[in-house]
């Protein structure tokens, strides 16, 4: 059920993604749009998608919201791998934006898939009420800036330059906004789009989210880069603390598995209509990529 699902949303969403950045030409800037949300498993947009479907609101309104967080994930990549911060030449097995274009190429490509980000969240496609559309568009700036990933991002810069390494705690505040917020942000979609309870979907992202960048860890060093599609090791060469450098790496692996366990219960109140989120849950903590 998952992984058709997965698939199945991922092209949907690269194909409205397609539709609604046809009209802007194609100057190098929408080239480098359209390269950015090529390829990946597109999970955050699944997970509106579906968490959608759980309150019965159907593809053609959730797919806008779908879009648009596939279109911030791009822009924080493409950001993420300048040689400002991460300094990356590979993403999803492909030369990064500023390494195929420039960097001030890069720099817009990233701003513009975030403009576009909100103007599909916003869009009356994505809901007829205004209300709705307003708590979508203001939650989803709260998880995507100073409060959740761009937090997140600003705090992993910094601890490059700490004194000291970070410490779990630290590192699991960071994640929280750095990955999570959005993972939050898109499993809790379906529910705002209803103006439903968003509880129970919280606490599975939650865990979801938090599992998800302990594996990233663990495929750090344990992962093949030709299936990662991009650089290993750079964490432990920076001498950067992680969850597998504070944890150990089958206490890191544990402790996924126990989160993986705690956000599959938190969906106990959808019953089997949420097996597929429960599937893409325990997919987080087996991938190779």
């Amino acid at each position: 059920m998952f992984k058709p699902r997965l698939a199945d949303s991922a092209a949907a969403v690269q194909a409205h993604l397609e539709d609604v950045m046809q009209p802007m030409g194609d100057l190098p800037v929408v080239q480098a749009m359209r390269y950015a949300v090529q390829g990946g498993k597109s999970l955050r947009a699944f997970l509106v998608i579906e968490s959608a479907r759980l309150h019965d609101i159907p593809v053609v309104q959730s797919i806008w919201p779908a879009s648009a967080i596939e279109a911030m994930h791009a822009y924080s990549l493409v950001h993420d791998d300048l040689p400002c911060m991460d300094d990356d030449d590979t993403r999803r097995g492909q030369p990064t934006v500023h390494i195929k274009w420039d960097y001030a190429t890069a720099v817009l490509a990233g701003d513009a898939l975030q403009s576009l980000a909100f103007e599909l969240v916003a869009a009356e496609h994505s809901s007829p009420l205004a209300t709705v559309r307003a708590d979508m568009a203001l939650s989803f700036a709260q998880a995507a800036g100073a409060r959740g990933m761009v937090l997140g991002q600003a705090l992993d810069m910094a601890a490059e330059t700490a004194d000291t390494p970070l410490t779990l705690e630290e590192i699991t505040a960071l994640q929280a906004g750095k990955t999570g917020a959005l993972f939050s942000w898109s499993a809790e979609a379906g529910a705002r789009l209803a103006e439903a309870d968003t509880a129970p979907l919280k606490r599975y992202a939650d865990g979801l989210g938090l599992a998800f960048q302990i594996w990233d860890d663990v495929l750090d060093i344990e992962g093949d880069a030709s299936k990662v599609g991009k650089t290993l090791g750079k964490d432990a060469k920076a001498g950067k603390a992680t969850f597998v450098s504070l944890l150990g790496m089958d206490a890191a692996k544990a402790r996924a598995a126990e989160l993986i366990e705690d956000s599959c219960a938190a969906l106990d109140v959808y019953g089997k209509d949420a097996d597929a989120l429960r599937e893409a849950a325990r997919f987080v903590i087996s991938r190779d990529s």
